[in-house]
């Protein structure tokens, strides 16, 4: 199975909503692996490793977000790494 790896920042209502806890729990249940942590400027940001039909599905639910979250943007770059599970990082 190929698997790739994708660099994300989220931008809007994206913190104190639950975003990194719900991520890491459709993260697991797709299959996906890496890592999301929020940024001090108000953004999350995020890591995703899997096949291109799982982070497709991880990318549909980002741009939805939980409920009391507002996604404004997300931009999407190439990343790089190799990842086991899905963890959530400390805040930098």
């Amino acid at each position: 199975m190929s698997r790739e790896v994708r660099h994300l920042f989220v931008s809007g209502r994206v913190q104190g909503v639950g975003f990194r806890a719900s991520m890491a729990r459709e993260a697991r249940r797709l299959g996906v692996t890496g890592w999301v942590r929020n940024l001090h400027d108000g953004r999350v940001e995020a890591m995703i490793q899997g096949s291109p039909e799982q982070l497709a599905a991880m990318l549909t639910w980002v741009r939805q977000g939980p409920p009391r979250a507002h996604v404004a943007h997300v931009d999407v770059e190439l990343g790089s790494g190799e990842f086991e599970g899905f963890e959530q990082w400390p805040t930098v």
